[in-house]
């Protein structure tokens, strides 16, 4: 599944894993004023920033540490991966700092939302954080993880594995905006038990080339995986995304949608597959991709894919890449709207149908601002 990507481009030569001694202060992670009165914890080049109240203020049942500090820890390290999905993956399981685990006890629901910010600081290096998320039984909570950076050249390559457990209902939303010159190559695993019901959803924004694959395993009868993504690339960026809705018991349920704008000379590629086995039979699973070129030099690549191993099924996919809609402009134009003005609120509209599904609305108001960044950086290039 490496195909339209830029790998080929990649020195790891260049890059050497960062150093422990890259330390932060837990204020940073209150500067973000991302999501006020969250559950924060502070990731520094892959490793977390210890705080010495966040003990204190979790709620009972819930624990947060790295994996040597958690009791158990070390047993659930690649539980959910298993086999390596790639050669990153398996760099991360070498060169990993001490993962970072969230465990929920079965039956809590945690009200509120778990923010991860992972900052990248180390110019010249690798760096591969690894999040272990664990749901049990009945549980139900949030899990917000960004990524961020200064203008370094870094590679990033982070595994999250995700067990959801039966009868939990867990929403993890990945914020990307890392800086214009690093590499992520990201690998997120899911896999979800019998009536449980997982949400992943991801927007990119940063990054030189930022690669995404998402494995959701639905391993228990009547699971539920939702998959989402917002990307908008300008300039050179690739932005680059391969998921697998992977069907393993019956009665499961499985919706993707993947909206993408890419202007100036950006790339976006999204290549999907639904595989439905033997054993899965009473299966619904669906795959939207659509994206939105804004310049002629601009590149989307779309490729959804089905393989049914059992005929009870309702399966689809579709995919488009295009311009701004003729009509949803002249619409707005028709009624006095400016045409740049018009096209900004068609391109605004095409986002909000994911945004607006993303669980912790602290984050949807500074995601739109800078989606409107980008609009008018495109506005200033094209004078």
């Amino acid at each position: 599944m490496w195909r339209y990507s830029r790998v080929d481009e990649l020195d790891l030569d260049a890059f050497s894993p960062a150093r422990a001694d890259a330390v932060a202060p837990i204020a940073q992670v209150d500067a973000e004023g991302l999501v006020p009165g969250a559950i924060s914890v502070l990731v520094v080049d892959g490793r977390m920033v210890p705080d010495p109240d966040g003990s204190s203020s979790l709620d009972p049942g819930l624990e947060i540490g790295p994996v040597d500090q958690v009791a158990g820890g070390e047993d659930t390290l690649g539980s959910v991966v298993d086999e390596g999905p790639d050669a990153f993956a398996e760099l991360n399981t070498a060169f990993s700092p001490p993962a970072l685990v969230v465990r929920v006890r079965p039956g809590l629901t945690v009200a509120r939302p778990i923010v991860i910010t992972q900052r990248v600081t180390a110019d010249g290096h690798a760096v591969f954080p690894r999040v272990i998320i664990q749901a049990g039984e009945g549980s139900a909570f949030t899990v917000l993880e960004r990524y961020a950076s200064p203008d370094i050249v870094a590679l990033v390559a982070p595994v999250v594995e995700i067990d959801v457990g039966r009868a939990a209902r867990v929403s993890y939303v990945a914020v990307q905006e890392l800086g214009p010159r690093v590499w992520q190559i990201a690998n997120q695993v899911s896999q979800v038990g019998q009536e449980a019901t997982f949400l992943a959803a991801s927007t990119a924004l940063g990054g030189d080339y930022a690669r995404l694959r998402t494995d959701c395993r639905l391993t228990g009868r009547g699971a539920t995986g939702d998959l989402l993504a917002a990307y908008f690339g300008e300039g050179a960026q690739t932005l680059d995304f391969r998921t697998f809705q992977d069907h393993r018991a019956p009665d499961t349920t499985s919706n993707l949608l993947f909206k993408g704008a890419v202007g100036g000379h950006s790339r976006s590629v999204y290549t999907g597959l639904i595989r439905v086995r033997k054993e899965a039979r009473g299966t619904n699973a669906f795959q939207t991709n659509r994206n939105i070129k804004l310049s002629d030099h601009a590149w989307a690549e779309s490729v959804p894919n089905l393989e049914i191993e059992n005929n009870d099924v309702h399966c689809s996919h579709a995919s488009a890449v295009g311009p701004v809609d003729d009509e949803q402009r002249f619409y707005l134009e028709s009624r006095g709207v400016p045409p740049r003005v018009a096209e900004r609120l068609v391109v605004a509209g095409f986002f909000d149908e994911v945004l607006a599904r993303i669980p912790v609305p602290a984050v949807l108001d500074p995601l739109r601002a800078r989606i409107a960044g980008k609009l008018d950086r495109r506005e200033q290039e094209d004078g």
